[in-house]
């Protein structure tokens, strides 16, 4: 497993109220398989993590301002979730229209749990096959996306998951499709 993500770079956009282990243990499965993931932010320093969205779980460091970036600088985009991470992105004209651009370049895209609600909000979900967490699937619905309650989905570039519990699953899922970027002529495509 080790090597396969070698050269990818690898974005993570999260901020404040981002469930731990919905960025940390994909993080390590990317880091491992040897990519280079850079955390974006809607803001500088740290971030503050939480678990079951209720309780501190630490800091993560930021390494750059989604709105200094662009997705031509990424190969693949990681959207871990927590409730209160998304619905503060989502809020960020920078973090909605990064995700927007980063869907419709074809480019691999993951979110977990509450994390797709990102899509709904930069008009990507519509005639997409997704999961997540189920208080998001309504959601995913009226956005125009067929929600299914799977552990793991893939619908052209975009791979999605249900919740913590689902992560061993979806870290495997992510460094396969993520080290499938160019390998060919473009089979990351949308749908």
């Amino acid at each position: 497993m080790a090597g396969e993500l070698s050269g990818r770079r690898v974005a993570i956009l999260a901020t404040d109220g981002v469930e731990r282990v919905e960025l940390e243990q994909p993080r390590q499965a990317l880091d491992e398989a040897g990519a280079q993931t850079t955390l974006l932010s809607i803001k500088t320093g740290d971030i503050a993590a939480r678990q079951f969205d209720l309780e501190d779980a630490g800091t993560f460091p930021v390494d750059d301002l989604v709105g200094e970036v662009s997705v031509d600088d990424f190969d693949a985009l990681l959207l871990p979730g927590g409730t209160v991470n998304p619905d503060k992105l989502r809020m960020e004209p920078t973090a909605v229209q990064f995700v927007r651009d980063f869907v419709q370049s074809g480019k691999p895209v993951a979110s977990i749990c509450h994390g797709p609600w990102n899509f709904v909000e930069a008009d990507v979900a519509r005639g997409r096959r997704l999961t997540s967490w189920p208080s998001v699937r309504t959601d995913l619905r009226n956005a125009g996306a067929e929600v299914v309650d799977e552990e793991v989905v893939t619908d052209g570039n975009i791979t999605t998951s249900r919740s913590p519990d689902d992560l061993p699953a979806f870290c495997e899922r992510i460094v396969q499709e993520f080290a499938a970027v160019g390998q060919s002529a473009d089979t990351s495509g949308g749908a």
